[in-house]
């Protein structure tokens, strides 16, 4: 067999390939076998037709067809491993030369995983990381907080009957102020394990700074990955960014139905077509691909990876909670998953 294998953009390439006549015929065979076995004709049981009368039957091109399909889908795995190649879904298949007593010639188009060309990525987090916020807690944030608490516990009774409505009632205080739980040593102990007024405001102080600690470096995060995907070289191949964006509908559909509105209706009301809105995501479909491959990239260059003890951990607290869960899909899932958190954890500390 002869191959040959051409670059195309976005990380795609083009195999053009040439099956010997000799080795294709001897596919055919095959062909017919498994061609008879669902052939139907008036006198014979199905599959049972003898092969003199099929081959009457039936045009040889259709033979020829099936005899491609079975070389090609026996061939490509062989072209991969020979090439080395990294193959992102189906290959896109045509035949250019189909002929009895012929070669078979074709040509296979399929994405690969892109070359992934990395920035000083050490020193991009090291710069990113190193800013620092000063974090403190103000007496009117602590004081802001402690009123949304005792609102979430007013249970604003009302006094007055479901029934009788003309029946005059004197106005109500409407002050939220007064309806509101005293904040006293008794009612923060119904909110935790607080002695007093004193320890609970001390440790909603201490909880608001870590919160905003975690803020900050969420924030930190969010700017690193920016950066590197911006000064990351990368092709992407046009099936991942079709991924993304089918990920992010996805995701815009599942939150308007959660809300009890349907996706069309959405639409409808913003003046939009999910296409408008998969164009509006082309740049956040991209720079989340370029993140994962970069992800992906460091670790394989950092040999950051998660252990076994650690994998199988995971996919079975997964598979606890998620009884109809596939156990490889789990397992490709929170690798990957946990290899994130490892190189995140890896660049914070740069």
């Amino acid at each position: 067999m002869k191959s040959e294998i051409k670059k195309l953009p976005h990380s795609e390439i083009e195999i053009v390939g040439e099956i010997p006549a000799d080795v294709f015929e001897n596919y055919r065979p095959k062909a017919i076998a498994l061609l008879k076995k669902d052939f139907e004709l008036p006198g014979f049981r199905k599959g049972h037709v003898p092969e003199n009368i099929f081959l009457e039957k039936i045009p040889d091109m259709i033979i020829l067809e099936e005899m491609a399909e079975m070389a090609i889908n026996e061939t490509y795995p062989k072209i991969i491993e020979e090439y080395r190649l990294d193959p992102i879904g189906q290959p896109e298949v045509q035949i250019t030369k189909l002929a009895k007593g012929n070669p078979l010639c074709f040509t296979l188009k399929t994405a690969v995983i892109p070359e992934t060309k990395l920035p000083d990525y050490k020193k991009i987090a090291g710069d990113a990381m190193k800013e620092k916020e000063m974090i403190g807690v103000t007496e009117e944030e602590v004081e802001k907080t402690i009123a949304e608490i005792r609102k979430s516990r007013d249970p604003k009774p009302n006094s007055r009957p479901a029934t009788d409505d003309k029946q005059e009632w004197p106005a109500e205080n409407t002050s939220s102020t007064q309806a509101l739980p005293e904040l006293t040593d008794e009612f923060v102990k119904t909110l935790g394990n607080f002695q007093n007024v004193i320890e609970f405001k001390e440790k909603l102080k201490e909880n608001i700074k870590l919160e905003k600690e975690r803020a900050a470096t969420e924030k930190k995060r969010v700017k690193l990955l920016d950066t590197l995907a911006q000064k990351t070289e990368i092709d992407l191949p046009k099936i991942i960014m079709e991924e993304e964006k089918n990920k992010l509908v996805y995701q815009l559909r599942h939150d308007i139905e959660r809300f009890g509105l349907k996706f069309d209706e959405y639409l409808k009301s913003a003046g939009k077509t999910e296409d408008d809105i998969r164009k509006e995501w082309e740049s956040e479909a991209e720079k989340r691909a370029k993140i994962q491959f970069i992800m992906s990239e460091i670790a394989k260059v950092e040999n950051i990876f998660p252990t076994e003890e650690e994998l199988s951990q995971e996919v079975k607290h997964l598979l606890e909670h998620n009884k109809d869960a596939n156990e490889s899909r789990a397992r490709l899932y929170l690798s990957q998953v946990l290899a994130n958190q490892k190189v995140m954890e890896f660049l914070e500390n740069q």
